[in-house]
């Protein structure tokens, strides 16, 4: 018996109980979505804002999952996917097959890439990076004649994907309740010891770094390492300066591969056209994905420098056994291609850079205004504030509080989108619209966060 379809025209109410039956969430709690249906059922979106099925308005102050840098709506974007669509679809680039598009974006990343970072793998998405990423180090060593070089070193709070190694890599541990056993040689380092990474063994914290860990583990057996610029996930993390230097050159002291993960800080979120150009580091491998599409379309990548592949080239006599379906898709290369032409057509990286100073201002005003706010951060438009019951005293509120998700849940009401960080018991706010923001769209976000604030303060103190 052939199962009814849904007809187009449902009610939201009907939506509801649809999403319910049929729709498995991704990090979401199941209870919450059985029980009472999604929270919020999005139908369009325009610029900053995104409108839900009910026809209620929100300014978008994350850019979703910090990936539509471009805002909503971009006509370019959708007909540079209708026009590749109707020349060419699809083609695989398997078996040493290509296709124009993907020839043109990989020329076009490499002219924006910092060094000489002009070579480029394609994937899906930024777990997909990520993991193509640890295998490529691995292949190299074991190709190298050094197959112990297993080992790859992540950071605490860090947050590299969800497919196993990438989850393995992962520093936030609730991502890895879920499972029962991660993949073995992934190690964590706490993070922005630039001391420890220097040298400095007096620091209690050394055995714990990057450099510590190495010395411990041994270089012959460490493949590579992995850190976002910025961790995001993990609270909106800036590093001290002279870290990823220190890190950089750490890695060329022992002989290992450096990579960044810029799935997040890539494609002008920090006010710089890639993260590690804010201190002025090459790595041998950059994870890119999110903001290459503005979130239009599917689509990652895992840059690599000229050196890795041509090492990498000379030591081969097989297949390179790895690669995705959609691997170089040309619709989504096409998208990506127009989406970096309308950052450097309206100056979105400058814009980011100008337009985050004002939500530095704004996070730093909210840290003297409110009396439960502290540790405002922001470069570019990446920002977070953290919330405390004393902040003076750095007294946390109890996890059972959940401050900044009741801090986010008031923004909701007051139409504005915003992401509790809530992993390693901290409390705070993210902030990361579209590079299309202007000045006056922050101070709105400001001012709706401070009102938020001050209802909850009302609540708790």
């Amino acid at each position: 018996m052939t199962k009814q379809i849904t007809e187009n025209k449902v009610s939201p109410e009907q939506l509801q109980q649809l999403d319910k039956k049929h729709f498995l969430h991704p990090t979401t709690p199941l209870p919450l979505q059985q029980a009472d249906g999604p929270a919020v059922i999005f139908e369009k979106g325009k610029g900053i804002h995104i409108t839900d099925v009910h026809g209620v308005e929100y300014i978008d102050g994350v850019s979703s999952l910090w990936n539509v840098n471009l805002g909503y709506g971009r006509q370019e974007l959708a007909d540079a996917a209708s026009e590749q669509m109707m020349k060419l679809a699809y083609a695989s680039s398997f078996f040493n097959n290509s296709h124009e598009v993907v020839i043109r974006l990989s020329e076009k990343l490499a002219s924006i890439a910092p060094g000489d970072l002009n070579v480029s793998f394609f994937t899906s998405g930024g777990s997909e990076s990520n993991e193509s990423a640890f295998k490529i180090v691995r292949h190299y060593w074991k190709l190298k004649g050094q197959p112990n070089r297993r080992k790859i070193i992540s950071l605490d709070l860090s947050y590299h994907g969800v497919t196993m190694g990438a989850t393995s890599a992962t520093g936030v541990p609730e991502f890895k309740k879920m499972i029962t056993a991660i993949a073995p040689d992934f190690l964590h380092a706490i993070p922005y010891k630039t001391n420890c990474e220097l040298g400095d063994k007096t620091d209690p914290d050394y055995d714990r770094s990057f450099r510590g860990i190495i010395e411990k583990e041994g270089p012959e057996n460490i493949a590579a390492i992995i850190l976002e610029p910025v961790q995001g996930v993990g609270g909106v993390n800036i590093p001290p300066e002279g870290y990823l230097k220190a890190l950089r050159d750490l890695c060329d002291e022992y002989g290992i591969f450096m990579i960044t993960d810029e799935v997040i800080t890539g494609f002008g979120r920090t006010g710089k056209m890639f993260g590690v150009n804010h201190w002025n580091v090459v790595p041998d491998i950059m994870c890119v994905a999110k903001g290459i599409t503005s979130g239009y379309i599917q689509l990652g990548a895992v840059m690599m420098t000229e050196k890795l592949r041509d090492e990498l080239n000379k030591m081969s006599d097989d297949v390179f056994y790895h690669g995705f379906t959609y691997s170089g898709h040309p619709t989504a290369c096409a998208v990506a291609l127009k989406t970096i032409e309308i950052i450097e057509n309206e100056g979105l990286v400058d814009n980011a850079r100008v337009v985050g100073e004002e939500l530095l201002k704004g996070l730093n005003h909210l840290e003297q205004k409110h009396k439960i706010t502290a540790k405002p951060r922001a470069i570019g438009l990446m920002g977070a504030i953290e919330l405390f019951r004393d902040p003076e005293n750095n007294i946390p509120f109890a996890p059972t509080e959940f401050a900044a998700l009741a801090v986010v849940e008031e923004c909701a009401k007051r139409n504005l989108i915003v992401r509790p960080l809530t992993f390693g018991g901290m409390n705070a706010v993210a902030i990361a619209p579209p590079l299309i923001s202007t000045k006056q769209d922050i101070e709105k976000m400001i001012d709706i966060l401070s009102d938020s604030i001050s209802a909850y303060e009302k609540q708790v103190l």
